[in-house]
């Protein structure tokens, strides 16, 4: 082996630093935590890379590599977390969060990390527990806010969310995933018009915030206006063609402006993505019914109630093609 020049010696990093947190969207905020100091041999870049969340797939392999150089890196499997939520890949992003915390148990960032992949899993009460010891040990991270305020979105309880997503703007007043929480907040509390300014606000502050459009989209269907919905959820479709409950969205947005033709194929998408979402077969079931195939709409009524008993809307569908039980 070749002796180290003084070039080499500079490739040498002090791992101490840094991390990168998840939050439901898009938005990094790096926090820096001293966790241990040691020297570690990394190739050039690496530690940037691992930082960096632009490039989710070159995230995860400079992390794997800090990892595979140092089994006690919390703050790399804390990193690797963030990029595998955003990838969809959360099985992955909850095991390193975890890793993380068992390592570093007073590491904030790495309960944020965790909260907002378990808020994608619909896990609602395991991300409001991460969140609450995230802000026991930092009061002042406004992700741990933004983080329980989707949780408390997804078990709809809209004046909660909206004071945590409120304080999540306190404190970072140009943090996107806060506005979106809060617009969708306000759409589940029928306050359109304050729905739509946040989500306009989230956009601007980040245009790569997929769910701001989506929210937006749901505002504006609920105020009628279905063409300006369509646009957003297609928008937010560009943004993340994978996600199942923005096809959804666009499909009742058609079905609702009189296109269930053009609805159609959203329903069926989303059906490939999500295969048992009782919502987008209710969806589905309402295009079958417009487009005159009643047998095909009560199928999918009677398989959304199976899997959701209390959508009341399917309920009175099967009772109007005179198929209640």
């Amino acid at each position: 082996m070749r002796e180290k020049t003084e070039g080499d010696m500079a490739r040498w990093k002090l791992i101490a630093i840094c991390s990168a947190v998840l939050v439901v969207g898009a938005g990094v905020v790096l926090a820096v935590l001293k966790v241990r100091v040691r020297m570690v041999w990394l190739p050039p870049g690496t530690l940037q890379d691992c930082v960096q969340h632009s490039d989710l797939d070159l995230q995860v392999r400079a992390c794997s590599e800090i990892i595979d150089r140092d089994r006690l890196a919390g703050w790399a499997y804390s990193n690797r977390s963030h990029a595998y939520g955003d990838k969809g890949e959360l099985d992955l992003a909850i095991a390193d969060a975890t890793k993380a915390i068992e390592i570093e148990p007073r590491f904030a960032p790495a309960y944020v990390n965790r909260a907002g992949a378990y808020v994608k899993k619909g896990d609602s009460d395991g991300a409001i527990a991460d969140a609450n010891k995230a802000i026991e040990i930092d009061p002042g991270l406004a992700l741990a806010f933004a983080n329980r305020a989707a949780a408390y979105v997804n078990k709809r309880d809209s004046d909660r969310a909206i004071a945590d997503a409120t304080k999540a703007i306190e404190v970072a007043p140009t943090l996107a995933t806060a506005y979106a929480s809060r617009a969708v907040a306000y759409v589940g509390k029928g306050d359109s018009d304050r729905a739509i300014a946040d989500a306009t606000k989230a956009i601007e502050l980040n245009p790569q915030e997929a769910n701001a459009y989506a929210y937006r989209g749901n505002a504006h269907g609920a105020k009628g206006n279905y063409d300006r919905a369509i646009a957003d959820y297609t928008s937010a479709i560009e943004i993340n063609p994978k996600n199942a409950g923005y096809f959804n969205s666009r499909a009742w947005a058609y079905f609702k402006a009189g296109k269930a033709v053009q609805g159609w194929p959203d329903a069926e998408r989303s059906l490939q993505l999500r295969p048992d979402d009782a919502y987008t077969l209710d969806t589905r079931g309402h295009i079958f019914e417009a487009l005159g195939r009643p047998a095909e709409a009560i199928a999918d009524f009677r398989r959304a109630l199976s899997i959701e008993p209390t959508l009341q809307e399917t309920r009175d569908a099967l009772k109007r093609l005179g198929a209640e039980r």
